[in-house]
Formats: C-alpha cells, structure tokens, sequence
C-alpha cells in the first residue's frame, strides 16, 4: 500500500519552537490551522506508514492514528506539575503491543520537538503488580538469562536502557545477583536520541525509524513473551495523564 506520508518540515519545527516562547492559550488558538497542517496531518499519516511496517516484525502492534490513541494530546496534565504552561512542546507517537490499555503494554515510541527526534521502546513504568512480576523475572534463570541476552544485542547497537529509579537494590532480592542492575528501574525501556537527521523531512523517515525500532525489538519481544509478565500480573493504575516517555 502507497504510503501519503511525505515527512515532517521545517514548519513542523517552527512551531514547536515559536510554542515554546508562547506557550499560553491564546497564542495556540490562533496558531491552530499551523498545528492541524504542520504536526496532526503529517502525524496521522506516519502512524498509519509506521503501522504497516511494524506489523511486519510485531503483528499485533496497535497503530491508530487518533488522538489519545497513537497521538498523544498536546495538552499538558498541569494538576499536579508546578510547571502551569498549557501545551507540550513535542509530538509523541506511541505503537503499543496487546490488548487492554496501551499504558499496560511494551510498544514503540516516537517523540519529536524542535531539536530532536528520540526513537525509544518498552514500557516506562510499571504497575505495582507488574513490577513485582518483572523483578521475580529479573532473578529467574532463564527468564532473567533472556533479559540480558536482550539488553545486550540493543546495547551492541547503540542504544541505551532508560534512567534507573532507585539508588539501592529491593529489600529482599541479592545486591550481588548478575542481574541486580535490573532490579533499579521501575520500568523496561531503551532508546536513542538522534538530533535532526536529514530522513525527517521525506517519506525515508518511515524506514529510518523502522530500522531504529527493529534493532531494539529484543526488548519489545522479552516484555511481550516473557509468562510472569502476562495479564494476570496487570491493574489498571494508569490513567491517560500517564507519561509513558514523559512527552512533556
């Protein structure tokens, strides 16, 4: 099928940056016809291409090209944030794989803002009873043997696992244990920052990001296969203000 994605533009860009020096409703009101034209238009389109393409390696990847679906609102969630400025200066993409909310599931994610595109994967934060099954996953022989064998083939490749959350590791798992590092994060992600690559603004985006997503599949597929980590593990905890990949 002929993708109608053409790329992103300078406008694109543009508007992310002017947003970011106006970032109050009446400046985004005005703007609106740039933010239709310039970031949901091209958005809509490259999550319908990247859709098809990701179902070649994950055939059950959810590409809907609908806000709060794959399109992340651009509207902050201010409620508990000091930081009272109404709108995210950044698209957030999101390809989630298996069923019930797409915050419960490992997928891909594309964010872009005026000065960079991150093309990352896995699932940021885990629910309580999720964590506690990934932890006794992280310490299971050959669950935990498959984690490392997956970290590794995406660190061969360049890309880095997201930020740890805690300094110490969980009271009752080994600090010694191989994989005790693993024990520090409260989520499963890695990921790649790559600046302005010249494939943003024509349709070789969609293969370039392809290929990203597709050498850090080994992470998508551990979370997506591993049996401790299936939907009797799951509560829903996640509401839609949610931020996966913090899009703000």
């Amino acid at each position: 099928m002929m993708s109608s994605f053409k790329g992103f533009s300078q406008e694109t860009l543009q508007f992310f940056s002017a947003l970011e020096a106006n970032n109050n409703k009446t400046w985004f009101n005005a703007h609106k016809p740039d933010f239709e034209n310039f970031i949901m238009q091209p958005a809509r389109e490259f999550v319908v291409a990247m859709g098809e393409r990701l179902r070649e390696i994950m055939p059950g990847v959810v590409a809907d090209p609908r806000i709060n679906k794959s399109i992340f609102r651009i509207y902050r969630d201010t409620r508990f944030s000091n930081d009272k400025t109404p709108y995210k200066t950044n698209l957030g993409l999101w390809f989630w794989v298996g069923e019930g909310h797409k915050f419960e599931n490992p997928g891909y994610y594309f964010h872009l803002d005026a000065e960079n595109l991150m093309l990352a994967v896995g699932l940021h934060t885990f629910s309580k009873a999720l964590l506690k099954a990934y932890r006794e996953a992280v310490v299971d022989e050959p669950l935990g043997t498959a984690l490392r064998k997956a970290v590794q083939s995406v660190a061969e490749k360049g890309y880095n696992l997201g930020e740890i959350t805690y300094k110490r590791t969980p009271r009752g798992y080994d600090s010694d244990h191989p994989n005790a590092a693993f024990l520090l994060h409260s989520g499963l992600t890695s990921g790649v920052n790559l600046g302005l690559p010249e494939q943003l603004y024509t349709p070789a985006l969609i293969d370039f990001s392809f290929e990203h997503f597709r050498n850090q599949t080994p992470i998508v597929k551990w979370l997506q296969t591993t049996p401790l980590l299936q939907k009797d593990y799951f509560t829903a905890e996640y509401a839609e203000s949610a931020e996966i990949f913090k899009a703000d």
